[in-house]
């Protein structure tokens, strides 16, 4: 089985963010593959996995990285494919500050598509969207995932129905 998406981070520390988007398509039944890839300390890495990402059947990359977060940036310079941006809070950043705003403000050409500070699950999301448009089979499952947050959201607003308070208006 080849990954349809790939997730990378700048370093293993970004995992517990990562993951999300991982566990996301665990749930969806969507091939991935996880590695860590580093803008700054293997560039020619990152370069090599940019330009043949797509010759092994990848069709989206979810690139997450904190502080100066130049990894999606990179990714997006050296791949036809479509690039998702995860801004991650390190230890190194400004309250993630660096992170969204190296991420978000690309130059003309080189497009990232980005997501909230540490939003690997709807990256996730976003990605398996990108899929569902060629794969009837994922987008059946993200329908219903759809269907499901609705449904969560009606049952939420019955269960508050129920919570008593002295000034309430109903």
């Amino acid at each position: 089985m080849q990954p349809l998406v790939s997730i990378i981070m700048g370093s293993t520390s970004d995992m517990p963010v990562m993951e999300q988007a991982a566990k996301f398509f665990d749930e969806m039944e969507i091939p991935f593959e996880i590695n860590a890839l580093s803008a700054h300390r293997t560039p020619e890495k990152v370069m090599d996995f940019s330009e043949k990402a797509h010759t092994r059947g990848v069709r989206v990359i979810i690139a997450g990285a904190g502080g100066a977060a130049h990894l999606p940036g990179v990714v997006a310079a050296g791949t036809i494919l479509p690039v998702i941006g995860v801004p991650v809070r390190s230890s190194l950043s400004i309250d993630g500050w660096d992170s969204i705003l190296s991420i978000l403000q690309m130059p003309s050409g080189i497009p990232v598509a980005t997501v909230a500070l540490d939003g690997a699950r709807n990256a996730g999301i976003l990605a398996a969207q990108i899929l569902a448009q060629s794969d009837e089979g994922i987008r059946n499952r993200l329908l219903a995932f759809k269907a499901d947050l609705k449904t969560k959201v009606v049952k939420a607003n019955e269960d508050l129905k129920k919570a008593s308070f002295k000034f309430r208006v109903v």
